[in-house]
Formats: C-alpha cells, structure tokens, sequence
C-alpha cells in the first residue's frame, strides 16, 4: 500500500488507516481485526485513552506484541475520565498530559508513541502549556511527534501558528467539505498534513448508504442525499464502487496523508483497505462531485 509523509516528520504512514475506535471490546474479535489490518499493508493504527476507557489502547497493545516497529502508532490525550465521576472533563494541561501519557504506555505495551495527539481544545485552553508538554515529552523520547484532532479553525489555527505539529486529525469527506475551505490550504502551506476521519459519513458512503441516510447528515436531509448517492454511484461504475470513490476522494488533497475509516468486521476492512487499489479519481471526477455535493463552511470557531 501506498505511504505518505506526515507532515515534515520522519513518520510515513499508510494512505489507508485503522481508526480503532469501532473494534469493541471483545478481545479475540479486535485482534483479529488488528492482525488483518497490518497483514494486509495498514502500518497506521489510530486509537485514544478515550475509547471504552483505555480498554482500546490495551487490545491495540496486545495486538502489536512483537510487530511495534512495523506501525505508527497514534493516540490521543485530553478528556478525563475519573472513577466514580460521570462523564469526561476536559483538561488539556501539562500537568495532566505528562501523567496521562504514562498510562497510555502502560496500556499500548510500549515506551514510545509515534503519534501523540490533543482531543479536541479550545481559545480558551492554556495553549502554551500544552504546547510545553508535548515539546517536553518528545525531548524525553517519550513520543516522536504530536499532532490536534479538532474540526474547529480557529484552534487549529493557533497550533499551526505555536507549535510542531506535524498533523491535524478532521472529518473530511463528500457529505464534509468544510475542512477546504480554510483548513487544507493551511496546512498546504506549512508543511502539515490532515488525516482525515469519517471518509465514508458514518456509512452513508457506501453500498448500504440509503438505509443509513434516513437522518439525514449535517446539513444534508434525507431527500438531498438519496439523489447524490445515486450521483455517486453513477460516476464510479465500472471502476469503483461507492465507498471507494470517498476513500478516494477525501485522499484526493494534497494535504491529505491518510483516511482513517473504521471497520467493525473482517470484510468492511478488506473492503476500506480495497480502495487502496482502485482507480484514482480524476480531475474531472473531482469537479463532478464537487458539483453534485456542497461546499459546506464552519458556521462555528471560524
């Protein structure tokens, strides 16, 4: 499979990832999952302290005992989770980074993170004190890089001003175009990359997208979308199925280094990881679906 540079790092990570957040909790179910996913040329595994309350990051490790040079491994930090409190809060300072990393390395079963990345964050986070933490803790050695999952331009906007990231984590997709307006000429300007999230709509992308289209997506209503998909299906045929031209797409922009569509089953993630191989989409297949989807724009943290 194909790999990209993340960014300026010395990460190259495949076009095609795993976000783990849908494996489950079931442990010979998530292996499988995750030994299918690296057999089949995925090296890019993309998890947080967040899902099912580390219990991910634990099956992540266990799956990459004896293969941990093989992945770029990724991770999250930033929501709280405390026993006997309900709920997550949100605490990005240095103080509570630099903790909660060692737990994720205790879980994952290593003693580095390839990929450390903020959860979300916010204007009015202490965003120099969160900048300091993860610069202290690539000085230790304890990660290589550090990235932002945000879909808010206004912070994704302070920490490519103030920081070395090398990432930013969005949704992106056909039913999600926000990230162009602003976003993706960014970071195609300094040298980062995005990752994009949700490339398939929560499944809307696909073969099965009409059933799961019932309630709508963003600003998209289920009468808008029954005749898009059908657009959609039109466009690939004969060289690539539904779920295949989104993958493709959100892989079109330059800034793009990777999609990190989930997979709860063997044959959703042969299928994602198909899409590797199939036609690439051309210029004029991306100003078709251009045409045919919106332009949506951040009405919010613009």
């Amino acid at each position: 499979m194909k790999r990209n540079r993340l960014g300026k790092s010395e990460l190259y990570v495949s076009e095609i990832g795993l976000g783990c957040m849908s494996l489950g909790t079931e442990k010979k179910h998530a292996l499988s999952l995750l030994h299918e996913a690296m057999d089949r040329g995925i090296n890019f595994l993309d998890t947080a302290d967040l899902y099912d309350e580390g219990r991910n990051e634990e099956l992540v490790g266990e799956a990459l005992r004896g293969r941990r040079s093989d992945v770029v491994l990724a991770t999250k930090v930033g929501n709280r989770w405390e026993p006997g409190k309900e709920g997550w809060s949100w605490d990005p300072s240095k103080a509570y980074i630099k903790a909660a990393v060692k737990d994720s390395l205790r879980r994952l079963q290593t003693d580095y993170i390839d990929l450390y990345q903020l959860h979300g964050g916010t204007l009015d986070d202490p965003i120099d004190e969160t900048i300091e933490a993860f610069e202290e803790l690539k000085q230790e050695g304890v990660i290589r890089y550090y990235g932002i999952s945000s879909i808010r331009p206004n912070v994704i906007r302070e920490y490519v001003q103030r920081s070395n990231i090398v990432s930013v984590m969005s949704q992106y997709s056909i039913l999600d175009r926000r990230p162009e307006e602003t976003v993706l000429p960014l970071l195609r300007d300094k040298g980062i990359s995005l990752i994009a999230r949700g490339p398939v709509a929560k499944g809307i992308l696909t073969s099965d997208g009409h059933r799961k289209a019932e309630k709508g997506y963003l600003d998209y209503s289920q009468d808008e979308l029954s005749p898009l998909l059908g657009s959609l299906n039109v466009l690939g045929e004969g060289s690539r199925d539904i779920a295949h031209t989104a993958i493709r797409y959100a892989l079109s922009d330059a800034a793009v280094a990777a999609v990190i569509p989930g997979a709860s089953s063997i044959p959703q993630l042969v299928h994602n990881i198909e899409a590797a191989h199939a036609e690439e989409l051309s210029d004029r297949d991306i100003d078709a679906i251009r045409r045919i989807s919106r332009s949506n724009q951040y009405e919010q943290h613009r």
